[in-house]
């Protein structure tokens, strides 16, 4: 099964079809060198380039039973072999024996196409005395012992960037070009204005405020002469954009989200971006490079505790995300017509939606720009095929990412996979002034609008399942076309970001507390925690797809991500209403805050590091929980350390500059 979700990624993207036998021909130069290989490799003394040529072809390993098939060989010691007329170029060879589906890497002339290597495996001419350079499995380990050739690729030795990647890159090298010259160009001012002022006036500038060309700025009437100067404006954009503002501002553990208050949000948010790592470092290494996969779906299956270790149901950390960003959304928005004179006008959405925009769109934008261009100068392993999608797919459909509107395309076409989820969160972010605006108008309204719109979203995804015979959750489904359709869409993701409008709603406007008395926390506590071990126990229970229409698959994916949802609204209310005791101060602690900050741009990067270890790998990898383990952190940590510089020089100095011009068209 694993192969063949690889072989399917890997026809969704290849440029061309691949012909029946007859109409390959074989051309006369590749035919010249195979020969002067394959004669010199028979040899008793054979030269070191067919040495290294033969050491290159993949071969037979333990434990084929366990899932060990694949047979990747050595690319980069293939590469290296140079003989006096061609060089080894690796390719692979996509066989089907029996039920198994795997491939074999091989080492030929660079002269031979991907036709003339296909030409040859059909005609099984690589030959070692008398045994066969691609030998079927034993029939000890497989009953078939026909080998049929489904395809050929080969790997290029490089890839030379053309004009759309080197504009993506400029794109990159522009956006942290803008942050490091404001720094600099802000140190020089800094250093200046201190040499030319006082320590008496330095320390008054501190609390009056100094510009950087060195026009005072305060509070006064005569300081709101010049706040919006043409001059005034520029250097507030330069210290928005200075690394020594924004650096100040992500380590900041003072600051609360979205401007204060529900300080457990911290928390939650930082181990569902935790979880969601886990599961994408074990999802994205089983589909592509294990050598043991049968083996670590046995383990993985017999027991829920994998939820921690191996990710599990990881989906329910995304409609944890989906809650918190409904709670924010219709938060912030009451927030902001309260400034506006208790007013919903079009300038209130307008500047909604359009600071939503600028939120999340700049680091969008640059990851897609960078993935893009770090896809054609990487140097790739045999692995890299599972992601060539989001190489081809970013050539002609990087627009989607820009319009955020990538989760409507097919599965096959959505560039940078993981940001599918940035444009189902601005889809429902835009229902938010309408919920709200019903809200205000009449209540009853508003609550028979949310509560059709719940039970529209969550007979959707039932029918979607007992249709499509979906199964609850299984790593090796989670690629089909199907199973995509339904994981995407809006109309079936809708339900947390619902359940967060409401919940953002009754905290805004809450005048009196939700609980009185310590019973009713108890039992809220107890149906919450029971309610989560539950949902993610029967995600187990109900893992493999269904035959026939399900009703139990069908009622747990339609109510499964509500009932998630008020499980997590529950442990909010709780915390904020003073009944969350030690969970309260758990997720509350200081210590969650600054990685809070960079919490958005950890997630837009750690599947680019997760690619890059899994494409760069020239032998599968072993499962084993030890190691598991180790690939987790190391991402985490890596993913960290980069998200950070990434935060500081991307995405904070839009934030920044975003807070700044509400402030200055604030009444005062």
């Amino acid at each position: 099964m694993k192969v063949s979700l690889l072989l399917l990624l890997f026809l969704l993207c290849s440029c061309g079809g691949l012909g029946t036998t007859q109409d390959l021909t074989l051309s006369q130069r590749c035919l010249v060198d195979t020969d002067t290989f394959l004669s010199e490799i028979n040899m008793d003394h054979p030269k070191e380039y067919a040495v290294r040529m033969y050491d290159a072809f993949g071969k037979m390993g333990s434990n084929v039973e366990g899932g060990n098939t694949d047979q990747p060989g050595l690319l980069k010691l293939c590469q290296s072999a140079q003989a006096p007329t061609f060089s080894g170029q690796y390719c692979q060879v996509f066989l089907r024996q029996g039920s198994i589906e795997y491939f074999v890497g091989i080492c030929v002339p660079d002269s031979c196409k991907e036709e003339d290597v296909q030409m040859l495996a059909l005609h099984d001419r690589f030959q070692f005395g008398r045994a066969s350079l691609l030998a079927p499995f034993p029939s000890i380990l497989v009953n078939d012992s026909t080998q049929e050739v489904l395809l050929t690729h080969c790997v290029p030795d490089t890839v030379a960037p053309n004009m759309l990647d080197v504009t993506f890159l400029f794109v990159c090298c522009l956006m942290v070009a803008i942050p490091l010259a404001a720094s600099l160009f802000t140190a020089i001012t800094t250093r200046q204005r201190n040499r030319e002022v006082g320590p008496e006036e330095q320390s008054s500038s501190l609390k009056t405020g100094l510009g950087l060309y060195g026009t005072m700025t305060n509070n006064s009437s005569s300081g709101k002469e010049h706040n919006n100067t043409p001059l005034q404006s520029v250097s507030r954009c330069i210290e928005a954009f200075s690394l020594q503002k924004t650096t100040q501002d992500v380590l900041s553990i003072s600051s609360s989200i979205a401007g204060g208050g529900y300080p457990s949000l911290h928390g939650i948010r930082v181990l569902s971006l935790l979880w969601i790592m886990c599961g994408h470092s074990a999802q994205y290494t089983i589909i592509a490079s294990i050598d043991n996969y049968k083996n670590w779906k046995k383990a993985f299956e017999k027991s829920p505790l994998y939820v921690f270790s191996l990710s599990g149901p990881v989906f329910l950390a995304v409609d944890t995300f989906l809650l918190l960003g409904g709670l924010l959304s219709s938060r912030s928005l009451l927030s902001s017509i309260r400034k506006a004179d208790d007013t919903l006008s079009l300038s209130v959405v307008t500047h909604f939606l359009f600071s939503r925009l600028k939120r999340i769109q700049p680091l969008h934008i640059f990851i897609t720009s960078l993935t893009i261009g770090l896809m054609s100068v990487v140097h790739w392993g045999p692995y890299w095929f599972p992601f060539v999608n989001t190489i081809m797919d970013c050539k002609s459909y990087w627009w989607a990412n820009l319009l955020l509107v990538s989760n409507l395309l097919p599965d096959h076409k959505i560039c940078v996979p993981w940001t599918w989820y940035l444009s189902l969160d601005f889809q429902c972010y835009t229902t938010t002034p309408l919920l709200v605006f019903l809200y205000r108008l009449n209540k009853t309204v508003f609550g028979v609008v949310a509560g059709g719109l719940l039970l529209l979203t969550t007979v959707t995804s039932s029918v979607i399942t007992a249709l499509w015979h979906l199964p609850v959750f299984h790593t090796t489904i989670m690629t089909s076309e199907k199973y995509i359709f339904y994981y995407l869409r809006p109309y079936t993701r809708y339900g947390p970001f619902l359940i967060g409008i409401m919940t953002g709603i009754f905290l805004t406007t809450k005048k009196a507390p939700l609980l009185n008395q310590k019973w009713k926390a108890v039992v809220g506590w107890l149906c919450c925690l029971g309610g989560m071990a539950v949902l993610v126990g029967l995600a187990y229970i109900l893992r493999e797809a269904p035959s026939h229409p399900s009703v139990p698959h069908a009622l747990y994916q339609g109510l499964h991500r509500p009932l998630w949802a008020l499980a997590i609204t529950w442990i909010i209310l709780a915390c904020e209403g003073g009944y969350g005791g030690v969970v309260n101060t758990f997720l509350s602690s200081r210590f969650w805050m600054p990685f809070s900050n960079i919490s958005f741009a950890c997630y837009l990067t750690h599947p680019i590091f997760i690619i890059i270890y899994i494409g760069s790998q020239e032998t599968p990898i072993h499962y084993s929980d030890i190691n598991f383990m180790y690939l987790f952190l190391g991402i985490v940590v890596i993913t960290l350390m980069v998200a950070y510089v990434l935060c500081v020089l991307v995405e904070k100095p839009y934030v920044l500059l975003m807070s700044m011009k509400t402030r200055e068209q604030a009444p005062t």
